[in-house]
C-alpha cells in the first residue's frame, strides 16, 4: 500500500506545481497581451477582441525622432552608471572580503542605505547640494549618473558578495598564490571568472531597475535630458493606443538588450584563457620551476574546485 501511494503523491504534487506555474504565467503575461492587443487595435469599443487591426501606432512611434533620442539617452545613462559601478564595486568587494573582513559589515551597511532613502528625498538633497559651489552639476547627466550609481549599490554588492561566498574566495586565492600566481593573476584568472555569474545577474537586475526609473530622472534632469521614462510620461496623455505601443516597444527593447548582455556574459565566462597556449610551459619538472606568469592560467579554479 505504501509503495502504491508514493507515485500518486508524486503525481499530485507535480500536478499542483504545474497548476501554480500556469496561474503565475497567466498572471504575468495577461497584462502584456492586453497591452499588445490595444497597441494593435484600430477600433475597439464594444467587442471582446479588436474590431480592426493596425500598425499605425508603432509606425508613428518609430518615426518619432524624440523616441529614438530618448531611448539612446537612457542607454547612455544606464551604461555609464553600470560601468562605473562595476569598476568600483568589483575590486572593492573583493579587497574587503579577502584583505579586510572586519570592514565587511560597514560596507554592507553602506550598500543598504539606498533602500532606506526615498527617491524624492534623495533627489531634493542632491539638487540642494549640487546646485551651487565648486560642483554645480545640477540638471546635468552627471548628477543623474551619480544618483543611479547609488541606486544600484545594493544589487551590485549582494551579487558580487554572494558569488564570493559560494566559491570560498579566500581558499581560491590561497590556492592560486600557492601555485605561484601573483595577486593580480589570482584576481584575473581565478576570482574574476567565479564572480562573473553573480556580476552578470546583478548587471541585468540593475539595468532593468535603472531603465524603468522615473522619479530621479524627472526631478534631477527633467526636460533638459529626456529619457525614455520621461518620454513615456509625456506622451501617455495623447493616446492610449500610443502609450501601449510605447510600453510594448520598451519591453521588447529591454528584453533584447538583456539577452545580448546574457550572451556576452556567457562568452566572457567561457572564453579560453589567453595563456592556455602556454600550458606546455607550465609543466616544469622542478618543484619550483613554474613561473608566476604561467602558473596562474593553469589554475582557473571555478566553483570552488581545484584543478
Amino acid at each position: 500500500m505504501l509503495k502504491s501511494n508514493k507515485p500518486r503523491g508524486r503525481r499530485s504534487a507535480g500536478r499542483f506545481h504545474r497548476i501554480v506555474w500556469a496561474i503565475l504565467i497567466i498572471y504575468l503575461v495577461l497584462p502584456l497581451v492586453a497591452t499588445l492587443l490595444y497597441a494593435l487595435a484600430g477600433n475597439w469599443q464594444t467587442t471582446i477582441l479588436p474590431e480592426s487591426w493596425t500598425l499605425k501606432w508603432f509606425q508613428d512611434l518609430l518615426h518619432d525622432s524624440r523616441f529614438t533620442e530618448a531611448f539612446v539617452r537612457s542607454i547612455v545613462v544606464c551604461g555609464i552608471s553600470l560601468i562605473v559601478s562595476t569598476a568600483v564595486m568589483v575590486p572593492t568587494v573583493i579587497i574587503v572580503v579577502l584583505e579586510f573582513p572586519k570592514w565587511e559589515k560597514v560596507l554592507n551597511m553602506l550598500a543598504l542605505i539606498p533602500y532606506a532613502v526615498p527617491g524624492v528625498v534623495a533627489a531634493v538633497g542632491l539638487i540642494r547640494l549640487y546646485s551651487s559651489g565648486p560642483l554645480a552639476i545640477s540638471g546635468t547627466i552627471w548628477l543623474l549618473c551619480g544618483a543611479y550609481f547609488v541606486v544600484v549599490l545594493p544589487f551590485m554588492y549582494q551579487g558580487i558578495r554572494n558569488s564570493l561566498r559560494s566559491v570560498n574566495a579566500v581558499m581560491l586565492q590561497d590556492a592560486a598564490m600557492l601555485l605561484g600566481a601573483g595577486r593580480w593573476q589570482a584576481f584575473r584568472y581565478v576570482l574574476l571568472p567565479n564572480v562573473m555569474p553573480g556580476l552578470t545577474v546583478s548587471l541585468l537586475l540593475s539595468f532593468a531597475v535603472l531603465f524603468g526609473e522615473f522619479v530621479l530622472a524627472n526631478l534631477l534632469v527633467g526636460g533638459q535630458y529626456e529619457t525614455i521614462q520621461i518620454y513615456l510620461y509625456r506622451r501617455q496623455g495623447e493616446s492610449g493606443h500610443l502609450s501601449s505601443a510605447v510600453s510594448i516597444t520598451y519591453f521588447v527593447l529591454v528584453a533584447i538588450i538583456s539577452g545580448v548582455m546574457l550572451r556576452l556574459g556567457k562568452r566572457v565566462l567561457n572564453a579560453p584563457s589567453p595563456a592556455d597556449d602556454d600550458k606546455p610551459a607550465t609543466g616544469n619538472k622542478k618543484g619550483r620551476g613554474a613561473s608566476p606568469g604561467t602558473a596562474a592560467p593553469g589554475i582557473t579554479l571555478q566553483g570552488g574546485q581545484e584543478s
